[in-house]
């Protein structure tokens, strides 16, 4: 009986398929399944077919009905493993196989693949431009140096055209992904031995001998992860029916490469746009640590109790089948932790405010001591200064920077203002509450007079993390080898919160990471969705310079963005009910469609005609269990960390984004005005790059002016 794997090229293009053919393929594969290899070559049934003039003799296609082919490359050395690697149009299939070509890297000794006749076809018109330019980005290089990496032939001759890295990224579709990264790291300063260290020994299998095995399924064998191995009919049916859930933690090559290294001599900072992996490499990274000692303690944590529990859930899935890891990790946000170590020594929880009563307080604040500054310009003065240096006196107070504060004071206005601090704390311990920001800081002080509380941190989503939350964590874990694994991307960065990591003891320099393939979006979203962000300059995760979506790419296609206004709320609202039904229509999932918007109101009104249209629906704030069926709605704050096959982006006017009460108005603090409208835009970029295959942003008036234009 043949072995049946998969490519993740395949997933790509399974996820993308209506239902019924999804059940094509699946019933094509059944059937594959259950016939002998020398069956197959003779045709029972699959038109298992060979490839005219393909550049690989192995291509096959395989019937999934009159129109869709599945692409396979079959084993001609005696094996009996098929790869699945695509399911497309017919002519497509034929046209699509006849061009790659998969051979065994020579240093990973994993199976890769190429566009080969689109290398050879642009190698010469390449090597044409070198000959003129100025400099290469590869000149240091020798041959031998990018052989003993894992560089063929092939990609040699081209690699020696490549002037730089924007042309290196134009390229890097066409070129096997081992060598493609290999290349990145080089052109990003990596020594050749670091590149080795990193990117070729993870990967290369312990007993590789002198020269690679070439047979087809030893190769699969050793690509983990790009290739899925199927075992048997039961593992069949049951990866293909949720491919999308594997998905969320399937790890790419740049991914691995950073989550399972042995062992990092301190912090480790992992940046990235939307869908490049951030999470899922911190999903392993867990994985990993769990493995090294059966008494291992991690604390894996987040900003949001959403992402919290999508982490929770994603864990649970990665971990099938051990189970056991799992009582080991502890899954919840910085202030739920930094609650319970209070809660413990004190013997009572805290009882933190809101927002909106916080605001109060400062209100009174301003009106008791008759101050010049409003309860906004206070309570951001006391977040971003005061807790952020966790400064408790006058005098700290008046020799502290104030860093991202657009008004200067004089150390006369300091003295005037302190009092407003320890009149705020005052009321605070006078009604017997507190702010989540002040429990964290409680937290920090009892963690440093006590032990660490877990063996490793991993943060994820750490762009949205507070000084005061920081301090927590540094202290929740011994510094030294391993403590500490954090995840974020300043670009998505939708709440208040800048800090200097290395201010806070946290130092992350020679073990900075940044991935830079998206693998959720298509490049079409992708596209649309940067330009969100391209007028403006975006500050690093680490507080110490600015951040770029440069080389940020997909490697996957789809239909542009729907981006389009109405008349009335009502009009919206009706077209988003057409929408879904047509999605569904085509064979998506329920809950795999997001819809969002600013503000719940309107959320509230899409519930109400979703569910009279009879579409199931459910609240993501509910917290709905992947078992639950139904539409996921959520706000645009909720949807950080989500991911969706489709997403509906409700209510883009020009007054939800910017939204004016968010806004701090120029004449308070020029620097926070700019700050609060970056943080509004990273809010729209967050909701619309959490889409996978379609997006479709709506407004009824006049649209936001974050909103790119279609040309």
């Amino acid at each position: 009986m043949p072995q049946l794997a998969f490519a993740n090229s395949f997933w790509q293009s399974y996820d993308a398929l209506q239902k019924p053919v999804r059940a094509g393929v699946r019933k094509a594969m059944e059937k594959f399944q259950q016939l002998t290899v020398p069956e197959l070559q003779q045709d029972k049934g699959l038109h298992l077919e060979h490839v005219e003039n393909a550049r690989d003799p192995r291509m096959r296609t395989i019937r999934v009905n009159d129109f869709w082919r599945g692409v396979v490359l079959a084993p001609d050395d005696g094996s009996d493993v098929f790869l699945l690697v695509n399911v497309v149009p017919h002519d497509d299939a034929y046209t699509w196989a006849a061009k790659r070509l998969y051979t065994t890297n020579s240093a990973t000794r994993a199976l890769e693949v190429r566009n080969v006749v689109a290398i050879e076809q642009l190698t010469p018109a390449l090597e044409q431009a070198a000959a003129t330019a100025d400099s290469l980005l590869f000149t240091s290089y020798s041959d031998t140096v990018l052989r003993e990496l894992g560089i063929d032939g092939q990609v040699l001759r081209a690699v020696r055209t490549v002037v730089d890295k924007a042309q290196l990224e134009a390229f890097g579709t066409l070129l096997p992904e081992d060598q493609f990264e290999v290349l990145q790291y080089l052109a990003e300063g990596f020594t050749p031995e670091e590149v080795y260290r990193d990117v070729v020994a993870v990967r290369r299998p312990v007993d590789a001998g002198p020269d690679p095995d070439e047979t087809l399924a030893v190769a699969i064998a050793n690509t983990t992860s790009r290739i899925t191995l199927v075992s048997g009919p039961e593992e069949l049916a049951d990866i293909l029916e949720k491919p999308f859930a594997a998905w969320r933690v399937f790890l790419h090559p740049s991914q691995r490469r950073v989550a399972y290294r042995v062992s990092y001599g301190g912090p480790v900072q992992v940046t990235g746009g939307p869908g490049t992996g951030k999470t899922v490499a911190a999903l392993h990274r867990v994985k990993h640590l769990l493995g090294r000692s059966s008494d291992t303690r991690v604390l894996l944590t987040t900003y949001t109790n959403a992402l919290a529990a999508s982490l929770r859930e994603n864990l649970s899935f990665l971990l099938e089948g051990e189970e056991s890891l799992l009582s080991r990790v502890e899954v919840t946000t910085v202030n739920a932790y930094a609650h319970g170590i209070v809660t413990r020594h004190d013997g009572r929880a805290p009882s933190p405010i809101n927002a909106r009563e916080e605001r109060q307080l400062w209100q009174r604040v301003v009106k008791k001591l008759g101050l010049p500054w409003t309860e906004q310009f206070l309570a951001q003065e006391y977040r971003h200064v005061v807790l952020a240096q966790d400064l408790r006196t006058l005098d700290a107070y008046r020799a502290a920077t104030r860093r991202g504060r657009g008004n200067a004071l004089s150390p006369s206005k300091r003295e005037q203002l302190w009092p407003a601090v320890e009149l705020f704390e005052q009321m605070l311990r006078e009604q017997k509450v507190t702010t989540h920001l002040k429990v964290c800081a409680r937290a920090a002080d009892l963690l440093s007079a006590s032990s660490p509380t877990h063996d490793h941190v991993v943060v994820d989503e750490a762009q949205d993390l507070h000084p005061a939350q920081w301090r927590v964590l540094r202290r929740a874990v011994a510094p030294g080898s391993d403590d500490l694994f954090l995840t974020g991307d300043p670009h998505q960065r939708i709440y208040d919160s800048k800090v200097s990591l290395g201010s806070l003891g946290i130092s992350v320099t020679g073990r900075t990471y940044r991935l830079r393939v998206n693998y959720r979006s298509t490049e079409e979203i992708l596209a649309w969705s940067t330009a969100i962000l391209s007028p403006v300059t975006v500050e690093d995760l680490g507080g110490e310079g600015t951040d770029t979506l440069a080389g940020y790419r997909s490697l996957l296609h789809g239909r542009r963005p729907q981006v389009e206004g109405h008349d009335s709320e009502q009009a919206e609202v009706t077209a988003l009910v057409e929408r879904v039904e047509g999605w569904i229509g085509q064979g998506i999932h329920p809950s795999e469609i997001g819809v969002c918007g600013r503000f719940n109101v309107l959320l509230d009104k899409a519930y109400d005609r979703l569910t009279a249209a009879g579409v199931p629906v459910v609240r993501v704030k509910e917290n709905p269990g992947p078992g639950v069926d139904g539409v996921r709605l959520a706000t645009m704050h909720a949807m950080k960390g989500l991911e969706f096959r489709c997403v509906a982006v409700l209510g883009a006017t020009a007054g939800a984004l910017p939204f004016a009460r968010e806004v701090t108005p120029e004449s308070v603090d020029a620097l926070q005005h700019e700050s609060d409208l970056l943080r509004e835009r990273c809010l729209l970029f967050v909701a619309c790059t959490r889409a996978r295959e379609a997006l479709a942003v709506s407004w009824s008036g006049a649209a936001s002016p974050f909103v790119p234009r279609v040309s």
